[in-house]
Order: structure tokens, then sequence, then C-alpha cells
């Protein structure tokens, strides 16, 4: 795993470096090989040997495809990057189902997380465009649901890297709702992007 972190802070680095110059051809030459870093490290961990791991694997592959939908600026590619994203957050859901889940734990996290969901959307939602109102609501949704499961599959046999991956990646994608529906910004990239990847490796580190 230090391999693939090391690859990954590298390019991660780079990636950053090509936001902040609003540098294409870099980001499309970094941002993709960065992706592949927690696919690889996942299957370095023996993920296609398990059921769990394959579904979490699966997850990973649509997390790197939403994340490369997201580098051009058109409103069509950020959609699919969208929709990219929120079946990887199923499949996650149910990867941590697959590996076993406590019932109460899981009640109590999402009444609490769905409390905090509510904020959110009311910050989000006059940014947000009509047409895509939906598809973020529906993606506030699965996300909050996921994150529930994480602590629900953690209360059933604990692994605190589940719950600290999918935490992690819910505030990295507050940072792309902030950068592209309230404040465009380096700064947006600047937390966000490490935080993302690095909760993709979080993940990506349990699959064995």
């Amino acid at each position: 795993m230090l391999f693939y972190g090391i690859a990954m802070v590298v390019l991660v680095g780079l990636v950053l470096v090509a936001s902040r110059r609003r540098d294409r051809r870099l980001e499309w030459a970094t941002k993709p090989l960065a992706a592949l870093t927690f696919i690889a490290a996942a299957v370095a961990r023996g993920s296609l040997e398990t059921i769990y791991g394959q579904v979490l694997t699966f997850g990973l592959v649509l997390a790197a495809i939403g994340d490369v939908l997201l580098i051009p600026a058109s409103k069509r590619s950020f959609l699919f990057g969208l929709i990219a994203f929120l079946f990887g957050h199923v499949a996650y859901g149910i990867a941590f189902i697959v590996r076993g889940v406590e019932l109460a734990p899981l009640v109590a996290a999402l009444v609490a997380l769905f409390v905090l969901a509510v904020p959110i959307l009311r910050w989000l939602w006059p940014h947000v465009p009509g047409p895509m109102r939906i598809p973020v609501a529906s993606y506030v949704l699965v996300i909050t649901t996921m994150v529930a499961l994480s602590i629900g599959t953690y209360a059933d046999a604990p692994d605190l890297r589940i719950p600290i991956g999918a935490v992690a990646f819910y505030f990295s994608d507050l940072a792309v709702a902030r950068n592209r529906f309230v404040s465009e910004g380096f700064v947006n990239r600047a937390w966000g992007l490490p935080l993302y990847f690095g909760s993709q490796l979080m993940l990506a580190w349990t699959a064995g």
C-alpha cells in the first residue's frame, strides 16, 4: 500500500498544479492515473478474491469514471460524472451489506445523517439549476445512505478504515458541490481532491 500511497500523493499534487494553472492537458494526463492508483491498490490487496472486494472494486471503478468525467467543463459531462459517482456509492453500500451490517447502529446513523443532510440541501438548493435538482437530491440521498451503511458494517465487524473512508468521501463531495454550484475556486479543489483520493485509497485498503 505504501507504493500506491506515494504514487497517489505525487499524482494528486500534479492534479492540483494542473487545476491551479487551469492546464487541461496536464489534468488529463495525471487525474486518470491518480484514479488508477486506488483501483490497483484494491486489486493488490486481493479484492477480486471475495464478493465484498469485487463489489467494492466495482464502486472504485465507477468513482474513477466519475472523476474523469468531471475534468471537462460541460454540464452534460458533469451530470454523467454525478451519475457514475451515484452508482459508485450504491456499489459501496451493497459491499457493506455483503460484509455485514448491524441494524440498530445503521438506523441511528441514518436518522443522524438525514438530519445533517437537511441544512446541506438548504445551503445548496438556491444555487442548483432546476434540471439538476432531482439528480442532486438523489445523490444526497444515496451518499447519506452509503455513509450510514459504513457505520452499520463497522458496528458488525469493526474496521475504522471503512467509516473514515466513507465520511471523507462525503465531505470531499461537498467541495465538488460548492465548486460547481456555490463558489468556484481553487480552494475547493485544494482540500476536496486530497480528501477524495485519500478516501478512495482508505476504502481500497479494506478490500482484501
